[in-house]
């Protein structure tokens, strides 16, 4: 039997009070659970959140989310899409499942970890359908330029806003600088619903088109019919099930009115971690990126010293009771992957994928607790 390991302090936490727990004991005494009132409210402030003009879908997830946009732009066979080589592999895994070629781009630098403009660019084929970047960490991206090209080909411009809800760029937030954008609201994320998430665009023609695709393409739902708007309904797309439930849609709207104290909590304890880490061996990266942003700070990542057993460093928190993991192990150490990119492909972000660790982070964590951590870290690659 697997070792259940108390942590002392945790990577993630939830940022929970009595207010969720009281959102779901509504939920369930109006006894309706799926797809009604809650879940147009959660869309619609989430939307006012983002941008006036914008509109949302609340999903399941965001890798629904990711499947449901690339099924709307009509992503098929032979097509690529082109993605960060450092990110989740849901990204990946839906860009196959609909038989298309994830092409994958480098990393910015060691210090910048979010994927490289130029190398997308370079990436760009006839083949090309559509382009997904990530804002890693929450450190959000400068898309301008690529918006401008990717409209001059033709080509989807997607955001994936997993780790960086309530981030911005000169006030825009992200989420909407791109033709369509998904978020995630898993356990571990900065908006916290356990599994959900949103998709969002100024593109009315193409939310309402996966807002259809979301519930088996049918044009009304079973809260219409159960309050008497509707009695039966036509199949206008081949659509699935990627519905999110009320439960989670009412703990949307309690995390969303907590979201942005929560990431200046984050920001707060980050500041704290770089000042732990200053001269020292350690690099938290993102030190040197343009100020005229605001930031989710959804990880803590740092890159150890060459010279230092990332595994062994991992095994010597885990003994101290501090909770450690990698974003994100490299595509072609997956065996899924290991035809279609190998080691050396990507080496910016293979050496990121080799060196990267990720500390705890969240807002329920205090000073003493980060000054802790960073302290275990910096005498165990001391004596490395």
């Amino acid at each position: 039997m697997a070792e259940i390991v108390e942590w002392k302090i945790q990577l993630s936490e939830l940022n929970y009070d009595e207010q969720e727990t009281i959102a779901v004991s509504n939920v369930l005494a109006d006894e309706w659970l799926t797809m009604g009132a809650k879940v147009n409210e959660f869309e619609r402030s989430f939307a006012k959140f983002l941008s006036n003009d914008t509109e949302c879908v609340a999903v399941s997830s965001a890798t629904a989310g990711l499947h449901l946009i690339l099924m709307a732009i009509g992503i098929e066979a032979g097509d690529e899409v082109i993605l960060p080589g450092l990110t989740f592999v849901s990204d990946g895994n839906v860009i196959r499942q609909l038989g298309a070629n994830p092409v994958f781009a480098d990393c910015e630098s060691t210090n910048n970890f979010n994927v490289s403009v130029e190398d997308i660019i370079n990436k760009i084929t006839s083949k090309t359908k559509a382009i997904i970047i990530v804002h890693f960490a929450g450190y959000p991206m400068f898309l301008e330029d690529l918006y401008n090209h990717c409209k001059s080909k033709n080509i989807v411009l997607i955001e994936d806003v997993a780790h960086a809800p309530g981030s911005s760029v000169k006030e825009e937030k992200c989420g909407t600088l791109a033709d369509v954008s998904f978020f995630s609201f898993f356990s571990n994320k900065n908006l916290a619903v356990g599994e959900g998430g949103m998709v969002a665009s100024h593109n009315k023609q193409l939310i309402q088109q996966i807002r259809s695709l979301r519930s088996h393409g049918m044009t009304s739902l079973s809260i219409d019919r159960h309050l008497g708007r509707a009695f039966s309904y036509d199949v206008m797309n081949v659509g699935l099930n990627y519905r999110i439930d009320e439960m989670r849609a009412a703990l949307g709207l309690v995390q969303l009115s907590k979201l942005i104290s929560g990431n200046k909590r984050r920001e707060q304890l980050t500041k704290v971690y770089r000042k732990c880490f200053e001269d020292s061996s350690i690099v938290m990266p993102f030190e040197q990126y343009n100020k005229n942003f605001n930031c989710s700070f959804h990880i803590l990542p740092i890159l150890l010293p060459k010279s230092c057993d990332r595994n062994a460093l991992m095994g010597h928190l885990k003994l101290e009771g501090i909770q450690s993991s990698i974003h994100y192990p490299p595509f072609y150490s997956f065996s899924a992957y290991s035809n279609l990119i190998r080691r050396g492909d990507l080496p910016i972000a293979d050496e990121i994928c080799e060196r990267e660790l990720t500390l705890p982070l969240h807002p329920r964590l205090d000073e003493e607790q980060v000054n802790i951590v960073a302290k275990s870290v910096k005498d165990f690659c001391n004596a490395a």
